[in-house]
């Protein structure tokens, strides 16, 4: 049988790769090879040591990216703890630190809060100020403040009322010394006023609901004004109350106005101050609370008790309450053609959380 040679191209044979012959390496090569080697075992060791803190807690990786949902709290709650204990340890440090440096420890850091960040307001009310002072001496509860005049309440509420808000309302005359309930029976505030100006009442409250929830308020200061306009929210009924105490007796309470600095909080605290007669019986022993807080008045009833020299006991009464103020209007309540001193406007007052109008 003939064997016949095939030709090979010159381009197939440099597409052929040749293979080198590994060179001897010399006594001073052989030793550079193992110090390469060591380096790179070294290098290698450290990219494990990295892994290894990589996958300890807490994780490099977001806790959101974790898909499970059970896994993904319970690695949010291992983190949560995690950090609680760190914050509780840095704590105890800090206290040994003060304990052992004794009189010469640095002073302690006042938190930040919104409330001393809070923007400084033109309108903050100066106690000694003389054009202040004289504005209380002419306004329209001047006649209260001198003594000339005493509280007498009416307490109504809107058309067909349900059980809750009356039972909100019977409470609240229990605290207002001189507060009488009535039904409204479907009459206009415009015709209800009239009567009350009759009869001598020198304030006009009615109480709003929605949804058989109270959630309005409107304070009418009788004859002249003004009338302030609340949202309500946050109403606690005293069975609803833990630890409460025994209901109220008819001792006249005292009145505790905090955080009213401004011009306008200023006349909603006069206003507050006007329901309840100036002579407090101090046998009561009875604090009804009107407390600002970031433009939120949170209303507290309590009896307190001297336990000793130092201690005092508090126990609440009840109801409770939250008030927004919306609009403050001159003169008795006019829907339609009143003059406002003051509106609420949410999307432009509302947009800095440090900037407070009480």
């Amino acid at each position: 049988m003939d064997i016949t040679e095939v030709p090979v191209s010159q381009d197939i044979k440099s597409k052929k790769k040749k293979t080198k012959k590994p060179k001897k390496k010399s006594v001073s090569q052989e030793g550079s090879g193992v110090e390469e080697n060591q380096v790179e075992e070294n290098q290698v060791e450290e990219k494990m040591e990295k892994s290894e803190s990589a996958t300890a807690f807490p994780p490099t990786f977001s806790v959101s990216e974790i898909k499970n949902k059970q896994r993904r709290h319970l690695m949010f709650m291992k983190f949560k703890q995690e950090k609680r204990k760190q914050k509780l340890q840095l704590k105890k440090k800090k206290k040994k630190e003060r304990e052992a440096l004794g009189d010469k420890a640095p002073p302690k850091e006042i938190p930040k809060t919104i409330e001393n960040q809070r923007v400084y307001d033109e309108t903050t009310v100066d106690p000694e100020d003389e054009e202040v002072a004289f504005d209380e001496g002419t306004d329209e509860f001047s006649a209260y403040f001198n003594g000339l005049t005493n509280p007498k309440v009416l307490i109504t509420t809107s058309d067909r009322p349900r059980g809750r808000t009356v039972r909100f309302c019977e409470q609240l005359a229990t605290i207002i010394p001189n507060a009488y309930v009535y039904y409204r029976r479907g009459l206009a505030l415009k015709k209800v006023i009239p009567q009350c100006n009759a009869r001598n009442f020198t304030y006009l409250m009615v109480i709003n609901e929605d949804r058989k929830v109270p959630n309005g308020m409107v304070l009418c200061h009788l004859p002249d004004g003004p009338t302030a306009h609340f949202k309500v929210s946050s109403v606690r009924l005293r069975k609803e109350i833990k630890r409460r105490g025994k209901d109220p007796t008819e001792h006249h309470p005292e009145v505790i106005l905090n955080n009213f600095t401004t011009r306008l909080g200023h006349s909603i605290g006069r206003l507050f101050a006007a329901l309840f007669p100036q002579d407090p019986q101090f046998v009561g022993r009875q604090v009804a609370t009107f407390h600002n807080q970031r433009d939120f008045i949170f209303f507290r009833f309590h009896r307190y008790i001297f336990k000793n020299e130092k201690k005092v006991g508090i126990q609440e009464l009840g109801p409770r309450f939250t008030l927004k103020l919306r609009s403050l209007q001159k003169g008795t309540f006019d829907s339609k053609f009143g003059e406002y001193e003051w509106v609420l406007k949410r999307h432009e007052m509302d947009a800095c959380r440090r900037k407070f109008q009480l």
